[in-house]
């Protein structure tokens, strides 16, 4: 975090213990931009693009006539953007707050892409940290945007991401139990492996594939999740299966059996 950060940014910060649904969905969608403009050479180097951007954007509504220059910004513009982030919130702005709240706790990977195959995407550094609660002003739009153009593929079988690794980065999303997720180490992540009622479903979190191969005897997923703010790369069952209960009438603890990888999406970014 930047310590030009306005303090709100930073209260916000500390306050979470990781990041929010649509902020590791954000991080995963622009890491796979950089991954796949790099392999097709659209980059000469690795290039990090903005996932605050694509928070601030994804299932935005478009309103009838609005474009990215449509107003002409003018310093009373900057002005008032600046007595705005002093003044205290009205009503009407704490209901607006609460929309983008809703707004945001909708975002998917899959979403991500797709504004960014729209609208086109800052690099990192052209645009807020990711986390930050300063509303966008509107002369934000005037940040310059790489074009490009592209598709999502959606894959439900894993043996068909597997397919499609050999040409193209791809995410997925993992099933996540604690203590488990917290050791895994230089092991294998499999999941529940306690006795009934040791073992969390915490829930599905965001990652990226970097490989298949075999390790001890089982096959295997390197995958890359941002997991209670830090990002780390360990090896995940493809054999595994999981089922959990309900345990006391819970029923935030009932999956249904499946892999713990699942809902595979793909970038497919043109040249």
């Amino acid at each position: 975090m930047s310590h030009e950060c306005h303090p709100d940014c930073q209260r916000s910060m500390a306050s979470k213990e990781e990041h929010d649904s649509a902020e590791r969905a954000a991080t995963v969608a622009a890491n796979l931009i950089s991954a796949t403009r790099h392999a097709l050479k659209l980059d000469p180097e690795m290039t990090e693009y903005s996932a605050q951007f694509l928070v601030d954007n994804a299932l935005l509504e478009e309103k009838p006539g609005q474009s990215p220059h449509s107003f002409t910004l003018t310093v009373e513009d900057c002005l008032q953007y600046l007595v705005n982030m002093a003044s205290p919130k009205i009503e009407a702005e704490l209901e607006e707050m609460e929309k983008q709240q809703q707004r945001r706790a909708k975002i998917t990977v899959k979403d991500c892409l797709e504004c960014a195959f729209k609208e086109g995407i800052p690099k990192r550094e052209s645009w807020a940290h990711l986390g930050c609660v300063s509303p966008v002003p509107a002369f934000a739009s005037f940040m310059p945007r790489v074009p490009m153009k592209g598709k999502v593929i959606e894959v439900k079988k894993l043996e068909d991401a597997i397919k499609l690794m050999k040409r193209h980065p791809i995410a997925a999303k993992l099933l996540v139990f604690s203590p488990e997720i917290d050791h895994v180490g230089n092991g294998v992540y499999v999941g529940p492996s306690g006795a009934v009622g040791e073992s969390r479903y915490v829930g599905l979190r965001d990652v990226i594939l970097c490989g298949e191969e075999k390790f001890e005897g089982d096959d295997v997923m390197n995958v890359q999740i941002c997991y209670k703010k830090r990002t780390s790369i360990f090896k995940v069952s493809l054999t595994r299966m999981v089922t959990t209960l309900a345990d006391e009438g819970d029923k935030s603890q009932t999956i249904e059996p499946s892999g713990l990888l699942v809902d595979f999406v793909v970038p497919r970014i043109f040249k």
